[in-house]
C-alpha cells in the first residue's frame, strides 16, 4: 500500500502503509538456484527496533544500569504500547517486547509477515560470506510500515535470513606454521598486566554457528596447566552449542574464541551466546550478552561483513545497539576483517568491516609478529599481509563519520573526506606467526583478526579488575596521544594491506598499534 492510497481504495481490514526508510536490500550474490515463494503458511520470526525516547549524542561517561538506559535512551512506553498493539491486532504474536533494547520479538506466518511489511519472499540457494552455498529466504527491495508506525519503528530484521557474517579466521595444520604461540605466551609478550587474571569479571564472546566440546577445553587447559575456566553457553533466537558440525569452519571460531580468552583470563566467567548467522541473529545476540546481569567487562565479536553488503536500517540499528552496550559500562570489541583494504569486495574499491567500523565498537587489526616466547621481547612486528585475501582489514568507513577521539590523529590528514579509520588497535593474526589452539580434537595454528579481538576481550577483563571500574567506551582514553607513537602501544610503522600503509602513530592497518598491556594500566589509571 502506498503513501498515497486514499480510505475509498482500501479494502476492508487493510490497513494504510508507508515506506521503512533504509529497508531496501540488494539482491543476495552468487544465485545458485531458486526454488519460488516460500509457503505461506510457513512460521517465522523477525526482531522490530523502535525509536529512541531521547537521542544518545554522546555515550555517557558513567556506565548506566539497564533500567537507567531504558528510562533516558530506551523505546517510550506510548511508542511501545503503540507499536505491540498494532501488530497483535493486525495477527502477529508478540513473543517478546522490552523497552530498554527497544525491540519487539514477531511471530506470524510468511503471509501476514509479507502482507504486513510489503514485500515477498522467496527461497533460494545463494553464496554466503564464507563462499559456501546456502539456502535461505529473500527478499529485496524496501519494506512498508503500518502508517500509524510512521517514525516509530527503525528497523524490521529477519525476514530475509540470508546469513550476514563471516568468521574471521584463517587455520593451518600446527607443522605448517613457522611461528605461533599459546595465548600465554601472548599475554607475556604483550605484557599483560601483573597479578590479573581476570577475577571478578565476565567476558561475553558472541557466536554465528558452530560449538564447543567440554573435552576439547579441558584437554587444551590441561596441557596449558590452567584449570578449565567457568564457560557458560547461551542460546538466542533458537541458536546453540552444535560442536562437530563444521571443525574446518565456525568451531574453529568458536573454540579459538575461547581458548584465548580462557587462556589469558582463566578467572572470568565466560558466557557464549550462539545465535543464526542472520541479521536479527546477530542484534539479538549483541543485545542479550550487553543487556546481562551482571553486565560483563568486554563482548568479543570475531564475525563481520563488508558495510556494504548490510542494509541502512541493520547498520543503524547495530550501531545503536553498541552504543547502548558502552552506555552500560561494556566494551565491545570486534575483528577488522581477514581481506585486507578491499574487505574481499570485488568492485575494485575498499571497504570497512561491519561492526567493526562502528565508533561504538573497538575494532580490531592484524599484525606479523617475530618475539622470543621465553624471554616475552618483540623482534619484529608489522602488518600482516600475505595477499589479498590473507591480510588486515582496514581503511575508512563510507558511512560512519569522524569520531570527536579520532579526529586529531595524523593518519586521516592523508584522506580528508574520510570518515571513522579502522582499525583503533591490534594484535597478532598473521596464521604464519598464529595461535595454538585445540579444535574438534585437533591442535592446530589459527590467526585471522578473529583471534585478536578476544584477546583484546582478555585485556580489557584484566584491567577492569586491576581498576575496579567498567571501561565502555575506552577509545577516548586510547587515542589521547595519538598523533604520535601512542602510550600504551607497540607502534607498527612497516607494512601494508593493500591500499594503505603503516606509519609512525595511528593508521589504517595496525590502528594505534599492539598492547603493552602494563603501560595501558599506568595510562588508564592516570586517567579519571
Amino acid at each position: 500500500m502506498s503513501m498515497q492510497d486514499t480510505p475509498e481504495d482500501r479494502q476492508p481490514g487493510e490497513t494504510q502503509s508507508v515506506p521503512l526508510p533504509g529497508s531496501e536490500r540488494a539482491p543476495a550474490p552468487g544465485v545458485r538456484a531458486t526454488f519460488g515463494p516460500v509457503d505461506p503458511s510457513r512460521r517465522i520470526e523477525a526482531t522490530v527496533i523502535l525509536r529512541r525516547r531521547e537521542e544518545m549524542a554522546d555515550v555517557p561517561s558513567a556506565a548506566l544500569s539497564r533500567d537507567e538506559l531504558a528510562s533516558r535512551y530506551g523505546a517510550s512506553a506510548a511508542d511501545l504500547d503503540l507499536a505491540v498493539g498494532t501488530f497483535a491486532n493486525l495477527g502477529l504474536d508478540v513473543v517478546e517486547s522490552d523497552a530498554a533494547s527497544r525491540r519487539i520479538r514477531l511471530a506470524g506466518t510468511v503471509e501476514q509477515m509479507s502482507s504486513i511489511f510489503g514485500t515477498s519472499l522467496d527461497e533460494l540457494t545463494s553464496r554466503s560470506p564464507d563462499g559456501t552455498a546456502v539456502t535461505h529466504r529473500h527478499r529485496t527491495g524496501g519494506l512498508q510500515l503500518p502508517a500509524a508506525l510512521d517514525g516509530v519503528v527503525v528497523a524490521v530484521l529477519g525476514l530475509d535470513d540470508r546469513p550476514q557474517a563471516r568468521a574471521q579466521f584463517r587455520a593451518i595444520p600446527l607443522a605448517a606454521a613457522s611461528t605461533s604461540y599459546t595465548p600465554p605466551q601472548l599475554g607475556k609478550i604483550y605484557n599483560f598486566p601483573k597479578g590479573t587474571d581476570g577475577t571478578g569479571q565476565t567476558v561475553a564472546i558472541l557466536e554465528l554457528g558452530g560449538g564447543y566440546g567440554q573435552q576439547d577445553l579441558d584437554a587444551y587447559f590441561q596441557e596449558l596447566g590452567i584449570a578449565t575456566p567457568s564457560i557458560t553457553a547461551v542460546g538466542v533466537d533458537g541458536g546453540a552449542n552444535q560442536p562437530g558440525q563444521d571443525p574446518a569452519g565456525a568451531d574453529g571460531e568458536v573454540l579459538l574464541d575461547i581458548e584465548v580468552v580462557g587462556a589469558l583470563a582463566p578467572k572470568a566467567n565466560i558466557v557464549a551466546y550462539f545465535a543464526p548467522n542472520t541479521d536479527a541473529g546477530f542484534l539479538d545476540a549483541i543485545v542479550a550478552a550487553s543487556h546481562a546481569n551482571p553486565a560483563p567487562a568486554a563482548i568479543s565479536i570475531s564475525w563481520g561483513q563488508s558495510e556494504d553488503a548490510w542494509t541502512a536500517q541493520a547498520r543503524s540499528a547495530f550501531d545503536q545497539a553498541m552504543a547502548d552496550a558502552a552506555a552500560l559500562g561494556v566494551t565491545v570489541t570486534a575483528a577488522a576483517g581477514d581481506n585486507g583494504s578491499a574487505d574481499g569486495a570485488t568492485d575494485n574499491k575498499d571497504h570497512a568491516d561491519f561492526p567493526a567500523s562502528s565508533p561504538h565498537v573497538l575494532a580490531c587489526g592484524g599484525t606479523r609478529l617475530q618475539a622470543d616466547a621465553a624471554t616475552g621481547v618483540i623482534s619484529a612486528e608489522t602488518v600482516w599481509n600475505d595477499g589479498p585475501n590473507s591480510a588486515t582489514g582496514g581503511g575508512y568507513s563510507d558511512v560512519f563519520p569522524v569520531p570527536s577521539w579520532q579526529s586529531g590523529i595524523s593518519g586521516h590528514a592523508k584522506h580528508k573526506k574520510a570518515g571513522r579509520g579502522v582499525p583503533d588497535v591490534s594484535g597478532v593474526a598473521d596464521p604464519q606467526t598464529g595461535y595454538q589452539v585445540r579444535v574438534d580434537g585437533k591442535d592446530m595454528v589459527i590467526g585471522g583478526t578473529s583471534a585478536v579481538a578476544p584477546l583484546w576481550a582478555a585485556l580489557v577483563a584484566r584491567l577492569a579488575q586491576a581498576t575496579n571500574r567498567r571501561f565502555g567506551l575506552i577509545q577516548p582514553l586510547l587515542y589521547q596521544n595519538g598523533t604520535q607513537p601512542a602510550s600504551g602501544f607497540h607502534d607498527i610503522t612497516s607494512g601494508s594491506n593493500g591500499s594503505y600503509h603503516a606509519g609512525t602513530g595511528w593508521d589504517p592497518c595496525t590502528g594505534l598499534g599492539s598492547p603493552d598491556g602494563s603501560a595501558l594500566l599506568a595510562l588508564l589509571e592516570a586517567k579519571p
